[in-house]
């Protein structure tokens, strides 16, 4: 039975690339007035040393960290990654600009927009203003009317997404093909790191939250749910390329999963379970007539469960992220007081630091397991029979 259910697992391990592309639509932006966040780090026509002089304030004649700044350029999103930088080199990767507008598609390297005006084409990427961090015409961002730009660009997020997703399809693949060649042996590799894993969210997740009897007809999805949560929590807390992008710290990327979740839930409620919604049972009749009151507290609970669930992974992972990174700034901002200072700081800067990382380790089991465990409890009491 336990190779039955791996075998499922790897033929329906479409499940991430589709959650892929939905991610990505979900990056999609149509900029026409003030819609859109994501924000590039603009550079000069050498290189990207512009932005660390924005933030250090240099470029107003001060030398002085911004910390706010600072951590806010590096939860974002992006739409180039920063590698590394050593003394006046920085290694970026620009990432490919896809718009849509007056029905033309154009594509180029977020690189083209290195350049004092920050423009490339009839496009501007306005540093201030009302505009800033969305890619908009130059007609717009001078009149502040002009046609509008659908903005379907590879992001920093939503490479990191694909580069996730490939891996997991990768890493299941292997590991179902393995089960199917080598049945009479015993696990090891892969197989070993993921099965007690896998069991876990099968026994101790779905089983005891929807029940034995369905609980198979979710377990791609809670699986698919459950790494793509992990891999990309720990990938975050990695501070160096192909790691460090902030994914589930993306309210986007939480906001999709948290409506997969809703839409799951909605079509395979059954009729009891809106018909508890309508007519909610225990409840006194003056609750439900003459206003519905009930029904309205029922309806606004199946809104507010999937907010919750997309509310708290990004909260919960973003704070992790800003903490870090105010420690680090911390030691900056000492060391502009006396070099003596920041070096002193710098010691218990670090250490809490990487006690903060350990704890980031802990936390990123616990929101994928706490995403996952209410997305089956959700499914389970759509799904749950009367027991009269």
């Amino acid at each position: 039975m336990k190779r039955n259910c791996f075998r499922r697992i790897g033929k329906k391990w479409s499940f991430a690339l589709i959650l892929a592309i939905v991610f990505l639509l979900c990056q999609t932006r149509v900029i026409g007035g003030n819609q859109g966040t994501t924000q590039i780090k603009p550079a000069d026509t050498t290189n990207t040393r512009a932005l660390t002089a924005k933030s250090t304030g240099k470029e107003s004649g001060k030398d002085k960290f911004n910390p706010g700044r600072m951590i806010i350029e590096h939860v974002v999103d992006n739409h180039e990654w920063h590698i590394l930088s050593a003394g006046n080199f920085d290694l970026t990767i620009p990432l490919p600009v896809i718009l849509i507008s007056e029905g033309k598609f154009t594509v180029f390297f977020s690189n083209r927009f290195h350049n004092p005006d920050h423009s490339y084409k009839q496009f501007v990427l306005p540093e201030e203003g009302p505009n800033k961090g969305k890619i908009v015409t130059i007609q717009q961002e001078k009149t502040g009317s002009g046609p509008k730009v659908y903005d379907f660009s590879f992001t920093k997020t939503v490479l990191a997404i694909f580069m996730s997703c490939i891996l997991l399809i990768w890493v299941f693949l292997s590991v179902a093909k393995r089960y199917k060649t080598c049945q009479n042996k015993a696990p090891h590799g892969l197989q070993n790191l993921l099965e007690p894993v896998i069991l876990f969210v099968r026994d101790d997740i779905a089983k005891s939250s929807i029940g034995e009897e369905k609980y198979e007809k979710y377990m791609p999805y809670l699986l698919t749910i459950f790494f793509f949560i992990l891999l990309n929590n720990l990938m975050g807390i990695i501070p160096f390329f192909p790691g460090g992008a902030n994914v589930t710290g993306n309210i986007a990327v939480t906001g999709i999963m948290a409506l997969c979740t809703l839409i799951i839930t909605t079509i395979n409620g059954n009729k009891h379970y809106w018909i508890d919604i309508i007519n909610t049972p225990g409840v006194p009749w003056w609750l439900k007539i003459p206003v519905p009151l009930m029904p309205v507290v029922e309806f606004t609970g199946i809104i507010t469960k999937p907010f919750v669930l997309m509310v708290r992974l990004f909260a919960n992972m973003t704070a992790g992220h800003i903490i870090v990174l105010g420690f680090v700034s911390i030691i900056f901002i000492f060391g502009q007081m006396a070099l003596a200072l920041g070096l002193g700081v710098s010691i218990f800067s670090m250490a809490f630091m990487i006690f903060m990382d350990l704890l980031e380790i802990l936390v990123a089991f616990i929101q994928a397991y706490v995403f996952t465990l209410l997305s089956a409890l959700y499914f389970g009491l759509a799904t749950e029979e009367p027991s009269h």
